[in-house]
Order: structure tokens, then C-alpha cells, then sequence
């Protein structure tokens, strides 16, 4: 090797990542082989974990002084790296950054921007202070944006991969809870009795159990607080849930899948195809995607009309017209399963809300004529009076049932006129059959028909009181038998029923049975009736009705 005269240089990295025994063995043979000719060594190491390591070997003993002069021996020369600054660790987050943006074609907005820069200044740059722990990050956001490049907020991608990446244990956490994380949890109310102090507390006691450092649990719910409204709330900020749909932010139940699959679910539709659908809707062109999204209008109803109102707050055009001729060729054949607290948000109560905004979106004048189209089938009859109704009473102007359309504007008129005869043409077969026979599609379209406001309405009624019909016989099927804990017939059913057939002309007709004694209540043949028929006394005795 002397007369080769070439150095050679050993590397040797990361020698503190050993056990104390491999230690001192690699050591040991530095030594003996240390003095060959042209042979040199360079060995890296964290100087504190490696004399921790040394500490622990039998030949040393916990002494950290023995352990200095032991590794004195085997170092002829330090080369200690110089300090990595705070400004070094700054700078070389932003260009990772900038890299990550550039290769997914991406830009941060200014509201991301503040909002990076509180996750970070705040919560991040104490856990980013080494080149590895910063490229290691980074890294991870490169290799797992993918798909989700437009499809996921990127702020809270960045802190959903940082707590995945350094904290694994907490990251499981999330979607274990995600009910409660998302504002979904059918236990909302004890939780609502939560103080926040003890709702963070809480959430300490769980990050603690799943190893969480005691140094950084605070940093820990602060990143989640930025994600979830409930712990926003809990740590004294504001919190917009609509905003974090707007966004597509985890802490929505509508897009918390796709951070933890990485892409978009089988399940759901990715922005682009939403867009396409809706421009596709919006020209009237048959299209696969506006296909997709009508088949998730149907099947997976709630999300895809709160998508849809994320999209009308943002100021986005929607094409309103499309979208409620469609809903009204689905209304009655919704398959999604009611949602929230005691499932009480059904698909049609989504639709409902949906269409109202939407009719609310195109000019006066327009509105007829779509609700006309709308209530060409039965289930569309339903929505479009139903809409109408929503909408007029938004207006402040009249009751939702009341028959005083005088004064309402003209294209409300308009509207009510054409409901309500598209809905005496859908009734027309049933006029021929028994009211036991009517089947529920019909009952809830004789429903709807009190909204139209029109006389159509109870002329339509009153004649087949004159014919076939029965008005207790009709009473008992228009009202369930238990409504408990609500009385049989309230104040809103009364003024439901007077749109429907007038209490004038339904006290009349049913004037010698609520003049009569009460029928035996433990009769369970009458029992339904006769409920009707007392619950009709106690409201004409306290609210007597003229004319």
C-alpha cells in the first residue's frame, strides 16, 4: 500500500444507530487496522447519541466522562459541522416547498399562505430543525399528492402528512374519530355539554397514550385545531365549517376520505369530473360525467348537494335550471340513507334545501316555467310545490300555506297556478278509486298541493266529498296515528288543513260528528277517528271559524 502511493478513505456514517456492543467492535478494528499506509478513516456520528450508546457498554459503565476520554482515543481529528441555523432550517423549508409546488403545478393563494405560515411559525418549526426531518417531510408530500393535486386543501394536506410522517400513533387517530373530528357524531350532544377545557384535555390524555411527547402535545392539538372545527372551537378560535367545505379541508366528512386513501374513493367524484358535469349540465349536452354525477344526485344525495352549495358560495355559476330538472326527475326515488343526529337529514330534505336555493338563483320571470317542467311527473310535482313554498316564505310576505295570493308577485301567481294543475292531472285516477286505496306517493302529493295556495286545491277535494270521499275517511289517512310526542293536530296541521279543504267547509261537513258525544276510546277499531274528531272539537270550540 506504501508503494502504491494512493490514500484510501474509509467512510463510516451513522455509527451511533448501533448497539453498544457493534460499537465497540467497529472501533476496535479502527484500531488495528488504523496505522496502515495511506489508509484514512472518516467516521460521522451525533456526538450525544453516540456517547449515550458508549454509556451503556460494559467497558465504559454509565459514565459520561470515561466515555469522552474513551472516544478521545479513537478521534485524531474533529470536524464538527457547523451549526444549523434557524435561518438555514427557514430557508431550506421554502425551497423544499417551492419544489413541491412547482412539480405538482401548484400556487398557494394568500389565505393559504396565512394559513401555512400560522402552521408553521407556530406549530412546525420546532419539529423542522434538521436537513433530514425537513427532507424527510417533504419527501413525503412529493411522493403521496399525486391524484390529490386539486382535490384536497393543500395546507391541510401538509399537516395531515407532517402528523402522519412524525407523529403515526396520532395520525390513527384521526380517522378512529373522525365522526366527532368532522361534526358528525351521533353523540354531538354530550359532547356539546363539553366544556372545552375539558374536551382538550381529553384529546391530550388520548395523544399522550398514543406516544406523543409530553414537549409536544400542545404543538400536536394546535395542527389538528387547524383542521377540525371542534377543537378550533375548544382552543378559544372561530371556526367555519362551511369554509373548511369550501376549501375541501378533512375536518368536511365530504372529503376527510381522500386524505387518508391518498386518492379519490371509489365512492366520490374528483373535482374535475364535478366541474365537467356541471358544465355539461349547464350547456345541455349529454355528457359521461354529468351522467356520474345525476347517478350520485340520486344514490349519495346529501354529499353531492353540499358540494354543490360549496360551489354556489364560492360564487361559482351553477346551471340551476339543469340541476332542478334533474332533481326533480329523482325526487321520491332517493337511495341515500338519512344522515346526522337521529338520522333526521334525509335525501329529501337535502333536495329540499337544494332546490329552493337554486330556484332562488334564476331571474323571476324564469321561474315558472321550470317548476312547470319540474312538476310534469308526481315526485316532481312534490318538489316543485314544496319549492315554492320554501321560497315564498322566505320572502316574509304570506304564511307558507295561506291562500292570500293577492299580493304576491306575479311570477308566484304563475307558479302556484301551474302546480296546482299539474297536481289535480296526477290526482285525477285516484278520484275513481276509495281513499283507503290511495297509495302514499298520493298522499304526500295531496300534501304538497295545500302549498300551491290555489283554490284548485280544495274545490278539487270538496268534490270528492260530493262523490266517493269521505272527509273522516280522508282525515284518517292524511294523519298518522302517532305522533308522539306532538298532538294529533296542531296549530301548523290546522292551517295545512284549511289550505287543503277549508275549515269552514270541513267543520260543516263534519258538523253532526263534532256535534256528537265522543266516541268510546277504548274501542281501538274507532280509536284513530274518534282522536280526529275530538282533537277538530277542542280547535273549533277554541278557534270557531266563520263563513
Amino acid at each position: 500500500m506504501r508503494k502504491a502511493g494512493r490514500p484510501v478513505l474509509v467512510v463510516m456514517d451513522d455509527l451511533d444507530r448501533l448497539t453498544p456492543e457493534e460499537l465497540l467492535v467497529v472501533f476496535k478494528l479502527v484500531r488495528l487496522v488504523g496505522h496502515l499506509p495511506g489508509v484514512y478513516y472518516l467516521i460521522s456520528f451525533d456526538e450525544r447519541t453516540l456517547l449515550d450508546v458508549l454509556r451503556r457498554s460494559e467497558l465504559v459503565g454509565n459514565s459520561e466522562s470515561r466515555a469522552r476520554d474513551f472516544l478521545e482515543k479513537i478521534i485524531q481529528v474533529r470536524l464538527d459541522l457547523p451549526a444549523f441555523r434557524e435561518r438555514d432550517a427557514d430557508l431550506l423549508v421554502d425551497r423544499s416547498l417551492s419544489a413541491v409546488l412547482s412539480s405538482h403545478s401548484l400556487t398557494l393563494t394568500p389565505g393559504e399562505q396565512q394559513r401555512l405560515s400560522e402552521a408553521y411559525y407556530r406549530h412546525l418549526q420546532t419539529r423542522l430543525r434538521t436537513p433530514r426531518a425537513i427532507k424527510r417531510f417533504f419527501g413525503q408530500v412529493d411522493a403521496t399528492l399525486g391524484q390529490l393535486t386539486g382535490n384536497v386543501d393543500i395546507v391541510d394536506f401538509l399537516i395531515v402528512t407532517f402528523l402522519r410522517t412524525s407523529e403515526p400513533r396520532a395520525y390513527q387517530l384521526l380517522w378512529q374519530h373522525r365522526a366527532e373530528l368532522t361534526g358528525i357524531s351521533i353523540d354531538l350532544s354530550s359532547l356539546r355539554d363539553e366544556r372545552p377545557e375539558q374536551r382538550i384535555e381529553r384529546w391530550r390524555t388520548r395523544l399522550h397514550d398514543a406516544g406523543v411527547a409530553e414537549q409536544h402535545l400542545d404543538g400536536v392539538i394546535g395542527l389538528m385545531g387547524m383542521l377540525f372545527a371542534p377543537l378550533r372551537q375548544a382552543l378559544g378560535f372561530g371556526a367555519n365549517t362551511q369554509a373548511i367545505g369550501l376549501r375541501r379541508g378533512i375536518g368536511s366528512i365530504d372529503y376527510f376520505d381522500r386524505y387518508m386513501v391518498f386518492g379519490i374513493p371509489d365512492d366520490d367524484l374528483p373535482e374535475h369530473t364535478f366541474d365537467t358535469a356541471l358544465q355539461q349540465l349547464a350547456d345541455g349536452i349529454p355528457g359521461t360525467e354529468a351522467d356520474e354525477l345525476l347517478l350520485r344526485l340520486r344514490d349519495d344525495t346529501q354529499r353531492i348537494t353540499r358540494r354543490i352549495q360549496y360551489k354556489r358560495a364560492a360564487g361559482t355559476p351553477l346551471p340551476a335550471a339543469g340541476l332542478l330538472k334533474a332533481a326533480a326527475s329523482h325526487y321520491g326515488h332517493l337511495t341515500a340513507a338519512p344522515q346526522g343526529a337521529l338520522g333526521l337529514f334525509t335525501a329529501d330534505r337535502a333536495m329540499d334545501f337544494l332546490a329552493t336555493d337554486l330556484l332562488t338563483d334564476l331571474a323571476e320571470p324564469d321561474r315558472p316555467a321550470i317548476l312547470k317542467t319540474m312538476a310534469e311527473t308526481p315526485d316532481g310535482a312534490v318538489l316543485a310545490a314544496r319549492t315554492l313554498q320554501r321560497v315564498t316564505a322566505r320572502n316574509g310576505s304570506e304564511s307558507p300555506d295561506s291562500t292570500q295570493a293577492a299580493d304576491a308577485p306575479d311570477w308566484i301567481s304563475q307558479s302556484r297556478s301551474l302546480i296546482s294543475h299539474a297536481i289535480a292531472r296526477h290526482l285525477a285516477p285516484s278520484a275513481s278509486r276509495a281513499v283507503h286505496e290511495l297509495t302514499e306517493p298520493e298522499i304526500t302529493l295531496i300534501w304538497a298541493w295545500r302549498h300551491t295556495g290555489s283554490e284548485v286545491c280544495r274545490a278539487w277535494i270538496n268534490q270528492q266529498f260530493e262523490e266517493t270521499w269521505t272527509p273522516l275517511d280522508l282525515l284518517a289517512v292524511l294523519l298518522p296515528p302517532d305522533r308522539t310526542p306532538f298532538p294529533l293536530i296542531d296549530d301548523d296541521t290546522l292551517q295545512s288543513l284549511d289550505a287543503l279543504i277549508g275549515l269552514a267547509a270541513l267543520y260543516g261537513r263534519l258538523g253532526p260528528l263534532l256535534d256528537a258525544p265522543a266516541a268510546d276510546s277504548d274501542n281501538p277499531q274507532d280509536d284513530h277517528p274518534a282522536r280526529i274528531l275530538q282533537a277538530l272539537r277542542e280547535h273549533r270550540a277554541n278557534s270557531p271559524v266563520s263563513g
